[in-house]
């Protein structure tokens, strides 16, 4: 099997540990362990706890306590529609090599995370990219994926929350786009690993799990809760779909980790507090990086709904990846450039983490991009 590079991962790996201040992380804030106890108020139950466990295989397709924390995010998924993963990464893996075979006909939207049109490409299907613009907010183009749609699409890939727009369909919207794929009986793949941190209203999207028959959300315990340490994530799917991502599953993780499984399990046990948290985060940085875009006229954006990153245009004739390498070296300041993602022009930044950090990272890209346009 071919495989296109990934392109943000190979940047992430490249530059992400010799940087001043790091403005392409999409985490929220993570948690110390101490915190994250601290949290639950919970901690010393949950020392004693670990402290008794023997390491070794955890239950197989998540404990009753994980699957259970993850059924309380949807408002109809069971035990039985859930299957742990290795981080959504590991989610949206299986499920697309489960549902997907040569020849078949996949949508997915762009920009988004690369796995959703890479891993298609890979098996033999033929990819239609579903492009997301300013002009659109970064929403769906429904008239063209009703162009797109016909019996041979087996999969639509979205991203809900979108990384890196932090564009965000509603129900609404998501209705309208189940109703122009539903007579095609294709599959809806929802990379859900932003939901809950909507920034007006009720933080928790609607999911495609919940909406869609032949929904498939993907999602993990990395942003929202902040812990991206503990690699478990999900499939919430019909339960056909959970069996044949199972069969897949069975080559390639056997379980997810003990302590990450009890440690997940607590965390959406208790989930209220730390989504509270992080949605503070999420909602107050906002603001500092709307204000610097809307007074910098280098740059351009369309104002994230959610998620915890921003999309930003330049303004400028210089290839992003070149303007990103120039800004590290000079200023310590990493970001993403839109090139990584296969989008040109544009650059990716993070502000879900401390604010301080946020407005000094763009102070230096402020001072960096008026220093380089004026040579």
């Amino acid at each position: 099997m071919k495989i296109k590079d990934f392109g943000v991962e190979l940047y992430m790996n490249a530059y992400e540990d010799n940087c001043r201040y790091n403005l392409a992380e999409t985490c929220v804030s993570t948690l110390t362990v101490n915190e994250f106890l601290e949290l639950t108020g919970d901690k010393d139950r949950i020392l004693n706890d670990i402290l008794s466990f023997r390491l070794t295989y955890s239950h197989i397709e998540g404990s009753p306590g994980f699957k259970e924390g993850v059924c309380s995010l949807y408002s109809s998924i069971k035990p039985e529609n859930i299957t742990a993963t290795h981080g959504a990464i590991g989610a949206n893996s299986l499920a697309i090599n489960a549902l997907v075979e040569p020849g078949d006909e996949v949508v997915s939207v762009l920009p988004t995370y690369q796995q959703l049109y890479s891993i298609p490409e890979s098996i033999g299907a033929k990819v239609k990219i579903l492009p997301l613009n300013m002009e659109n907010r970064y929403l769906p183009n429904l008239g063209l994926l009703k162009e797109y749609m016909n019996p041979n699409v087996k999969l639509v890939c979205l991203n809900n929350p979108n990384n890196p727009s932090g564009s965000v369909m509603d129900k609404d919207y998501l209705t309208r786009l189940i109703d122009i794929v539903r007579p095609y009986g294709a599959y809806i793949l929802s990379d859900e690993t932003y939901r809950g941190l909507t920034h007006e209203g009720e933080n928790f999207t609607d999911s495609i799990a919940d909406l869609y028959e032949k929904g498939v959300s993907t999602s993990s315990m990395s942003k929202t809760f902040s812990l991206a340490g503990l690699r478990i994530g999900w499939v919430a799917a019909p339960k056909e779909v959970v069996s044949l991502v199972n069969k897949h599953r069975d080559y390639t993780t056997i379980s997810c980790g003990v302590l990450d499984d009890y440690l997940a399990a607590a965390a959406l046990a208790h989930k209220g507090k730390i989504v509270e948290r992080n949605l503070k985060i999420v909602r107050d940085n906002i603001e500092i990086i709307d204000h610097w875009v809307n007074s910098n006229p280098n740059f351009s954006y369309v104002r994230p709904n959610g998620g915890t990153t921003a999309f930003v245009k330049l303004n400028f004739d210089i290839p992003s990846k070149d303007f990103c390498l120039k800004l590290l070296e000079s200023t310590g300041v990493m970001i993403l450039p839109g090139s990584v993602m296969d989008t040109e022009g544009f650059v990716r930044i993070g502000y879900a983490f401390d604010p301080e950090m946020l407005e000094a990272g763009l102070a230096e890209i402020s001072r960096f991009t008026k220093e380089l346009l004026a040579q």
